[in-house]
């Protein structure tokens, strides 16, 4: 038996030029997010501050309250950013791999206008429409 080869027909992925022109809009994006990341972390484990706000006995009830509660949404954040930068770096290896902007459910391509929006956007919107529909039965 002959194995079958996939043609790859001429716009079933971006171009060279295009995908470097995702490239750079993703590189500027996760700079952007691994600074605030790092300002987050900054704020959970107070690396940035130089008081004695971790070591001093305080007896402000509320205020230490207030604090627990700004670090746990800081820490919150600080994850939610971390899966980000995650995505927007397995985005990076698609387009090592040149499968970048490709629906990983439908296979076609997913706009360019989706793509400048949310770089590291794996399906279509009607991708995303279908599975939202077949998760909510």
């Amino acid at each position: 038996m002959a194995e079958e080869k996939k043609t790859i027909e001429p716009q079933a992925r971006y171009s060279d030029e295009e995908l470097q022109e995702f490239k750079a809009i993703i590189l500027d994006m996760l700079a952007k997010a691994k600074e605030e990341y790092n300002t987050l972390r900054a704020i959970v484990t107070h690396s940035s501050s130089n008081d004695i706000e971790d070591t001093s006995p305080t007896f402000k009830v509320l205020e230490e309250g207030a604090s627990a509660l700004s670090k746990e949404e800081a820490g919150q954040l600080a994850q939610r950013q971390y899966k980000f930068i995650q995505s927007l770096e397995g985005a990076l290896v698609r387009i090592e791999n040149k499968t970048y902007g490709i629906c990983r459910v439908t296979g076609k391509l997913i706009p360019k206008e989706r793509l400048r929006l949310v770089p590291h956007a794996t399906l279509t919107v009607e991708a995303k429409e279908m599975l939202n529909k077949q998760n909510k039965k």
